[in-house]
């Protein structure tokens, strides 16, 4: 039987000096941690046994990995043995063996065997016979670690946990594995493994321990946690788990909200085989909204409509109710969200624009049901935020004519949305025929990208990826066009401050920034998850401080955004990946 009553988090430790390993032992200690294992295969000078065991805070994993198991050994095969029964000698609590050297090394004491399989190229065929001969063999914990082809091939390894008849770690390397490190531990595992220090390069894929502690709550996660996450590819950058993780543990919610890595054309056989986790509901992204929507075996059409089972179908009086805004002279954070434009409508819809794009599924019984939260979220944003007039009273959207720069999935569904409010649209995108096709679907005015300039509006709104990270001195207009009579809105979040919205303020227009739509988009899918209002001023501090080059600790320490704390000597030079 595994010591530990809930899931546990090993943080992993991998670095070249005694010196650094030695600090980030005792830190991880202090930051909870309840099962470390030591990397020994990193160090630079042969292990000092004694020196890394002094004072250890929990138990300890002594590994040497190979390099044909993505580890960092250097030496000769005889010295890792010889070395791998010293290790067990001098008290290890644990001792990672791979399953090909099991018979050469006994044995010894209490130390406990974790007996393990990696394959850094493929998920091998026979991978369930695999796992049946290991847990035959002399085996404290099994532990298989493969590389994922396939988003599909997460299945295969966390259909390994049920009923294991011996502990089982089961998980796929690479950022199209990283679900199942989370949602292994739902599933069986005893542990999952983190990188204590993120700046280092343990493991492809591999989450940080203060992720999986803080972003996660993997500790926290048992049989009855719901499973919740977004789809995209890339997926890495999304702070959709942050913000959702965040939400559910301010409302006392058990679910968990993870990344899932799919590449395009592999949505369908993604969704209708994750349905056996079962994932009760997913936020989608590019390039997959179209897809999602078409998927979808039952496209709403209003909100009321469209409630998964189990939960109360939320009322559209419900969805971030609250009245809208008064103009903002000068948007800045302190007013964001400050209300909905929900008051606006009487009956706000999450319906999917004609031929849409969707970014939300539910599950029910019966199928999906596909939603897109964009299109409210902008209106809401726009009114919450549009400039005073001459007579210092909002303007009115409906006068406002619009530039939407952009053909995809946002731009889709904010052109729905502005043309049912009445708005003037001009439709421009890099590719002509997109644009214009989109255009003719809402039935607006389209333009060349080259003549995007000779447009007359009163409001741009960016729906390009133009401007994003990592391309952060590009704009997708000049700045020549930034006057102060016209409203500028980047749906871009990362970075907040785009070189776009930057300029724009410096000639004096007024400005919106995508983390507020974002924020609303993301709260009206976590009442759809959820039924429950979603907790805005949180989502959106999560968001800023994610957002931050710098944190500032309750102790006044500064360190830098998403990283663990930063120990002495932490310039040493990093390494190349291993595996844990």
């Amino acid at each position: 039987m595994f010591p530990f009553e809930t899931p546990a988090i090993c943080a992993v430790i991998g670095r070249t000096r005694h010196k650094m390993m030695q600090a980030e032992i005792a830190e991880a200690g202090k930051q909870g941690a309840r099962l470390i294992e030591l990397r020994l295969d990193f160090l630079s000078k042969p292990p000092d046994f004694k020196r890394l065991l002094d004072g250890r805070p929990c138990p300890l994993i002594a590994t040497f990995r190979r390099p044909v198991d993505g580890g960092q050994w250097r030496s000769s095969e005889d010295q890792r043995l010889m070395l791998i029964r010293q290790a067990i000698v001098a008290g290890f609590d644990y001792v990672d063996l791979e399953s090909d050297i099991i018979d050469k090394i006994p044995r010894f004491g209490r130390v406990k065997r974790i007996v393990s399989y990696h394959n850094i190229r493929e998920v091998p065929a026979n991978l369930e016979e695999l796992h049946r001969q290991m847990c035959a063999a002399d085996a404290d914990v099994v532990k298989i670690v493969v590389t994922a082809q396939s988003a599909a091939d997460n299945l295969r390894l966390l259909a390994l946990l049920k009923d294991a008849p011996k502990p089982t770690v089961a998980f796929c390397m690479g950022d199209l594995g990283v679900c199942s490190r989370v949602l292994g531990v739902r599933l069986g595992m005893p542990y999952t493994y983190g990188a204590f220090n993120k700046e280092r390069q343990i493991a492809p894929g591999i989450l940080s321990f203060t992720d999986l502690q803080k972003t996660f709550g993997v500790e926290r996660i048992n049989p009855d946690t719901k499973v919740f996450g977004v789809i995209g590819d890339p997926i890495g950058h999304s702070l959709s788990p942050l913000i959702h993780n965040a939400a559910f543990k301010k409302l006392g919610i058990n679910a968990v909200y993870v990344p899932f890595r799919v590449p395009r054309g592999e949505l369908p056989t993604f969704l209708t085989g994750f349905q056996t986790i079962p994932v009760q509901g997913y936020s989608v992204t590019l390039p997959h909204k179209e897809g999602a929507a078409k998927f979808a075996a039952s496209p709403s059409t209003l909100l009321a409509g469209g409630a998964s089972a189990g939960h109360a179908d939320p009322s559209p009086s419900t969805l971030l109710a609250g009245s809208a805004s008064a103009g903002h002279a000068d948007p800045s954070p302190s007013t964001l969200l400050a209300g909905s434009a929900s008051a606006g409508h009487a009956d706000p819809s999450l319906a999917l624009p004609a031929n849409g794009a969707a970014n939300t599924l539910i599950a029910t019984p019966s199928g999906f049901r596909a939603y897109n939260t964009d299109a409210q979220a902008a209106l809401d944003s726009l009114q919450a935020n549009l400039p005073l007039g001459s007579d210092n009273q909002q303007v009115a959207l409906a006068s406002r004519k619009t530039l939407i720069l952009g053909a995809g999935g946002v731009a889709r569904a904010i052109a729905f949305a502005l043309h049912q409010e009445g708005v003037y649209i001009t439709i421009t995108n890099r590719t002509d025929d997109r644009g214009q096709k989109l255009a003719e679907e809402v039935g607006c005015k389209f333009v060349t990208w080259p003549a995007r300039h000779q447009v007359e509006c009163d409001l741009v709104i960016n729906c390009t990826s133009v401007g994003m990270t990592p391309n952060l001195d590009e704009m997708p207009v000049h700045q020549s066009f930034l006057i102060p009579e016209r409203m500028i809105f980047d749906t871009i979040y990362t970075p907040e401050t785009t070189m776009l919205i930057r300029e724009a303020r410096i000639r004096g227009a007024h400005t919106l920034t995508g983390v507020d739509m974002f924020v609303r988009q993301a709260g009206l899918q976590f009442e759809l998850f959820t039924g429950q209002a979603p907790p805005l001023d949180l989502m959106a501090a999560v968001v800023r401080k994610a957002l931050s080059p710098v944190h500032v600790k309750d102790d006044g320490e500064v360190e830098s955004a998403g990283s663990n704390r930063v120990l002495p000597g932490s310039e040493e030079p990093g390494t190349t990946s291993g595996q844990p």
